[in-house]
């Protein structure tokens, strides 16, 4: 069982969203415990749901989208019943911070970079401008900005992309929340930038012990940063555990295919594998497993009646038929058996991978 303390605790979570006549369900009843110092990855192609979930923890839906059903409690209140932004005040960037994946949309045009590190710090530290100015100095050479002190007047459009990029961590750690939420903030830099992001953001979680929730489709970043993997599906949690369970032990047939996808799989001369079909409407109600129509491991059963979550440990579990004790044994495809010895490999011939 966990020892560490739950930080945030979602339970049955729905969300809608009105689109002109129609109502679009993106998050489909989803339950997750975040844990104190762990770093939850949260995984799947887009559209499956990973931002509009985590935005439930900051209140930051579109207008057009409410909750509803489920609660998200956090430090003994339920967020899904604050409504005004005066209600986040004390919880929005304060407690739970978000670093997003394009800086440019982040950061202000028109004012310096010092002034949008300092505005966050008198607003939720309630320091003086000359405090918060050196608070923010400090910041900026804590995020690696050289020459911070001289670069403190600067404008974003006088940064690099990965400077920028450092610059939004800064900005969401000027409070030291107690959650980090890291929506795909590598995606808009080149490969090299990314790598240096990514160590960046590991060395913090080390140095703060932040809780951080990391949302990408990458499961190369996740193999770097992750303790414990949600994978999400149509708006639903579909498998959950730790980095090594889900990685060597995975149980989903979705699961094998997002990892069967890794491009460090590939053999010369061969196509990559690519997942058939697309995935669901959620406009419509969804009867059964939502994988299904393109799942090649599907049963009757996944086509009539949603699968419950099944234990496998302590720590890892998966929303599968496959898994009923009545359903026929399936082996995960050849791609991904032995994964942990094929992507060690890697490493020592200088793959991507440093999990």
């Amino acid at each position: 069982m966990e020892d560490k303390k739950v930080v945030l605790s979602a339970r049955d979570i729905e969300v809608k969203f009105q689109v002109r006549s129609r109502v679009l369900t993106a998050i489909r009843n989803i339950s997750l415990d975040i844990y104190d110092g762990e770093t939850v990855a949260i995984v799947g192609e887009s559209g499956s749901g990973k931002s509009v979930f985590t935005k439930t923890f900051t209140g930051m839906l579109e207008t057009n989208g409410t909750i509803s059903n489920g609660s998200v409690m956090f430090e003994g209140q339920d967020l899904t019943k604050l409504k005004t932004d005066k209600d986040w005040e004390g919880i929005r960037g304060a407690k739970i911070s978000t670093v997003f994946q394009d800086p440019m949309t982040s950061l202000n045009p028109v004012r310096t970079i010092g002034y949008q590190i300092a505005e966050v710090i008198m607003k939720h530290q309630g320091k003086s401008a000359q405090e918060a100015k050196e608070m923010a100095i400090k910041l900026m050479e804590e995020v690696g900005i050289p020459n911070a002190a001289s670069r403190y007047d600067e404008y974003p459009f006088q940064y690099s992309g990965g400077m920028r990029q450092r610059i939004v961590i800064a900005i969401a750690l000027a409070c030291r929340p107690k959650i980090l939420i890291c929506d795909e903030p590598t995606t808009a830099l080149d490969v090299t930038i990314q790598a240096q992001i990514l160590e960046f953001i590991k060395s913090l979680l080390k140095e703060y012990g932040f809780t951080t929730v990391y949302i990408t489709h990458d499961l190369c970043v996740v193999a770097n940063v992750a303790d414990k993997v949600a994978v999400m599906y149509a708006g639903q949690i579909v498998e959950y555990g730790t980095v090594e369970e889900v990685f060597y032990e995975p149980k989903h047939p979705y699961t094998w295919a997002l990892l069967s996808s890794l491009p460090q799989l590939g053999t010369k001369g061969e196509d990559l594998y690519a997942i058939t079909g697309t995935p669901p409407s959620l406009y419509d109600q969804i009867i059964g497993d939502a994988f299904a129509p393109r799942n090649p491991y599907a049963m009757q059963i996944d086509f009539e009646e949603e699968p419950p979550f099944f234990q496998i440990t302590p720590t890892h579990k998966a929303k599968t038929w496959l898994l009923d004790p009545r359903a026929p044994k399936v082996e995960p495809p050849k791609a991904i058996q032995n994964l942990h010895e094929r992507l060690s490999a890697m490493v020592s011939k200088g793959g991507g991978y440093h999990g």
